[in-house]
């Protein structure tokens, strides 16, 4: 055998060794589920092009009517094995919409109990498994029939669940309690109860080799590694930051790692998973990065901005944002799918973006670490308010103050700190209007409710 032919073969073996096993392809999808507009907005991530919005309700105050029949609340987003079903699932009308991803159509819909949150597909497809936040249960639902089938007793609010794709074991976090179950999946049953360090956990992740799971802690901002096999250890708990939103875990080229959005500063924090993660950067993103999610390449990561309706690319080798794409309002989770559309252009029954309902984005600080993020997103006459602060003083209340260009101050929702003092609230009323009144802008604040000191100040 010649040295260059040796040479050649070790050449070959090497380049197909380090070539991504699935690498992008045009039938791949981004989807978003956009909370305030009830749409799952539907992204091309390779040509970074949105498609067009799934409209599965209408806005509030349309969608408070006691007639209203559309879904409210659009959150959480799961898919099959196969990528052909996408799961939407709704918090405020307790449903899950199935919808096929080649047509863009809803094949039937399921309800159940009160604020379900996420769902996903078991490895083989044949189960929808919903953890219904508002109670006490993850729902097992039959996606050919509609129907619930089995309901499997967790603690108070399970926040999501996904499974392991190398071992029979199912990981539901907890938004209430302090504690993650690990369910068997071929028994049903809980085998192991891990220790949560604190209890508002939105979201998790599996490692694609069934060795770790990754969850966040919205409430102390804090991230935690657990082994995916038993004992089922904590393995690391990590400082991310305030605001602590979702994971997404991604083999790229150079490694693995782990993405973190962190609402409360703005960035994506990015971390090794071997045995003691360690930050190797800090990404600056848009306003309150929330859903992620990694190309199966490991090449990008998908990261949605709830408080600017967007989703931005992270390029993986470089670590930098190097696209964006518009969604629907308030963006939730996100989730992409490989293979979702495998002839044709994949935009039947997508409808236009409402260009005319655009978010404001506004930034609140002051001389200290406190900031806030408030996103106002027209709803027709008034508008959605929502606003994100962190660095308060814990356990204090304050005020979300409108002042008007004359002077006049209309104080729009209150606000609690928690322990670590942040915020999250929302209100609605006709905001944007007087923020660009004719006569003058107008500017919130943020001003303590005992003793009125102003602590933050609408930037310019």
């Amino acid at each position: 055998m010649s040295n260059h032919f040796i040479r050649t073969l070790t050449l070959c073996s090497a380049l197909f060794l380090s070539a991504p096993v699935f690498a992008q392809s045009v039938g791949d999808r981004v989807y978003t589920a956009d909370q305030s507009s009830n749409t799952v907005s539907v992204i091309d991530p390779v040509a970074l092009k949105l498609l067009g919005v799934i409209s599965l309700g209408t806005q509030a105050p349309a969608a408070l009517s006691p007639l209203y029949k559309g879904e409210l609340l659009v959150h959480g987003l799961g898919f099959s094995p196969d990528g052909k079903t996408l799961a939407a699932v709704s918090i405020g009308s307790n449903s899950v919409t199935l919808i096929d991803t080649a047509t863009n159509a809803v094949r039937g819909k399921v309800y159940l109990g009160r604020s379900p949150h996420e769902a996903f597909f078991t490895p083989d497809g044949r189960e929808l498994w919903v953890a219904v936040r508002g109670e006490n249960y993850v729902s097992v639902v039959d996606p050919v029939h509609f129907t619930e089938t089995r309901r499997i007793p967790v603690p108070d609010g399970p926040g999501m669940v996904l499974f392991n794709p190398k071992a029979p074991y199912a990981y539901v976090p907890s938004s209430f309690t302090p504690e993650l179950s690990v369910i068997d999946t071929r028994t049903y049953r809980v085998v192991a109860r891990v220790p949560q360090a604190s209890p508002f956990s939105p979201n998790l992740a599996v490692s694609p080799q069934g060795d770790q799971v990754w969850f966040t802690l919205k409430d102390s901002g804090k991230t935690q590694v657990m082994r995916a096999r038993p004992p089922f250890d904590i393995t690391a708990t990590l400082d991310s930051g305030p605001v602590t939103n979702h994971v997404a875990l991604a083999d790229t080229p150079t490694g693995r790692f782990a993405y973190v959005t962190v609402g409360g500063l703005n960035v994506v924090k990015v971390y090794t998973r071997d045995a003691a993660p360690r930050l190797v950067a800090t990404i600056p993103t848009g306003a309150l990065p929330h859903g992620a999610w990694a190309a199966p390449d490991g090449k990008r990561v998908y990261v949605g901005l709830e408080a600017a309706d967007q989703v931005q690319i992270i390029d993986t080798a470089s670590n930098t944002v190097t696209g964006q794409v518009p969604t629907g309002q308030l963006p939730q989770a996100l989730v992409y799918v490989p293979g979702a559309v495998r002839s044709g252009a994949g935009t039947a029954h997508l409808q236009p973006l409402d260009s005319t309902k655009a978010t404001l984005t506004l930034t609140l600080t002051s001389g200290s670490a406190a900031r806030a993020t408030v996103s106002v997103n027209p709803l027709g006459l008034v508008d959605l308010v929502q606003i994100v602060a962190t660095g308060l003083t814990p356990n204090t209340a304050y005020v979300l103050r409108l002042t008007g260009p004359t002077g006049q101050a209309q104080d729009l929702a209150a606000l609690m700190t928690t322990a670590q003092g942040g915020v999250t609230a929302q209100t609605i009323g006709p905001v944007k209007q007087l923020l660009n009144a004719p006569q003058g802008a107008g500017q919130l604040s943020v001003v303590a409710k005992v003793g009125g000191a102003t602590v933050l100040v609408q930037s310019k």
